[in-house]
């Protein structure tokens, strides 16, 4: 069966650029993402949508979503206060309930708060998308469940007891899942949080979804981290291997955050500086052969 990409745009975030850029100085990333007047940049959470992969409708990430109150809202620059994503699949004719699973590469609330329903006065967290398999990697979930002071706050602290209440939640311990097949193959990143999962859609010549590994082309630079990062150095390590590879296969690179960019090819000139090329803003009923 024939598998199909959308780019799905979810709720925007400004963040502060020097966080999102580690030790690199301003006058050198402000040249790729301008800053405002408070140091914030531009940020997607972008989502994967494809469908036909292993005959079915799936979704990679769900962004931030709209599950903060409002005070929170303001303090993590989340910019709407409606559920973005929703709307952004409605408008290509996909409901949420008409998935068959999501996949999310770790659950910091950037790429997993979208699997909640919008915030309300007095209402508890309660899950979407009724009729998919939650699809996360062991080391990650048990990072959520169990979160180290200097992450904690990344974390929704509700959102591992509801996806195991769900009965629908599917643990992933290696390359593959039962629910996904030979469609999708799995390989992990430890640099900006334990397990963090990397979803590979098509094999050679197919999509790979960057997560946090590559927030967007800036960061395909090997020396460009996050503050974010846990371990900056083994994160490069990790990028220059995970590129080489993409490289090697011709495998195009998904950005989750990159604020104009969903899609681009990796790149390695003669001095082995890494770019991208080929860009492009969206992804329609993008085909894999």
């Amino acid at each position: 069966m024939t598998i199909k990409l959308w780019s799905v745009l979810g709720n925007s975030q400004k963040l502060d650029g020097g966080a999102m850029f580690g030790n690199a100085p301003r006058p050198v990333w402000s040249k790729w993402i301008a800053p405002d007047e408070q140091n914030r940049i531009p940020l997607a959470c972008r989502a994967l949508y494809a469908e036909g992969v292993n005959g079915k409708r799936v979704l990679f990430e769900t962004g931030i979503g709209a599950f903060f109150d409002p005070t929170l809202r303001e303090r993590y620059g989340v910019v709407e206060d409606r559920h973005v994503l929703l709307d952004s699949l409605a408008a290509i004719g996909v409901a949420h309930g008409d998935l068959d699973a999501v996949v999310v590469s770790h659950l910091h609330f950037d790429h997993a708060g979208g699997l909640l329903a919008p915030w309300q006065q007095g209402r508890a967290p309660e899950l979407l998308f009724p009729n998919a398999r939650f699809i996360v990697g062991a080391e990650a979930f048990a990072r959520a469940k169990a979160p180290h002071p200097r992450d904690r706050a990344s974390f929704i602290p509700e959102l591992c007891a509801l996806l195991e209440a769900s009965g629908r939640l599917e643990i992933v311990r290696g390359e593959r899942c039962d629910s996904l097949g030979s469609d999708v193959r799995f390989s992990y990143s430890h640099g900006h949080t334990p397990g963090l999962m990397l979803a590979e859609i098509g094999g050679d010549g197919g999509v790979v979804s960057c997560a946090d590994l590559i927030p967007g082309r800036a960061w395909v630079h090997l020396p460009i981290t996050m503050g974010y990062d846990r371990y900056p150095e083994l994160l490069i390590d990790e990028k220059r291997a995970f590129l080489d590879d993409k490289l090697a296969r011709g495998v195009r690179l998904f950005f989750t955050h990159d604020p104009e960019c969903a899609l681009a090819e990796p790149t390695r000139d003669a001095n082995g500086r890494y770019a991208t090329c080929a860009p492009l803003a969206e992804l329609s009923a993008l085909q894999l052969h």
